[in-house]
């Protein structure tokens, strides 16, 4: 089989899935799938935002908690034992 055989065979297979795709598992999901409008995707990005600073926040307290108070609290409370 020459190679030109085996990309046509590939290219059949790939134009077989994809001509299938819409009567699958998931064809009534991305035949009711439509694109959101501006005012949604402005909420997406949002919260999203929301969400990355939160975290963001958040491992910064860890740190900074870490790095100032952690030796602190390891100096004078944990020398004993």
């Amino acid at each position: 089989m020459t190679f030109l055989d085996r990309a046509r065979e590939m290219q059949d297979d790939v134009d077989g899935r994809l001509h299938t795709l819409g009567h699958g598992k998931y064809g009534r999901i991305l035949r009711m799938a439509r694109r959101p409008t501006s005012e949604e995707y402005v909420k997406v990005l949002e919260v999203t935002w929301l969400g990355a600073a939160l975290i963001g926040l958040t491992g910064f307290g860890f740190y900074i908690f870490f790095t100032q108070a952690g030796p602190w609290l390891w100096g004078n409370l944990f020398s004993g034992l």
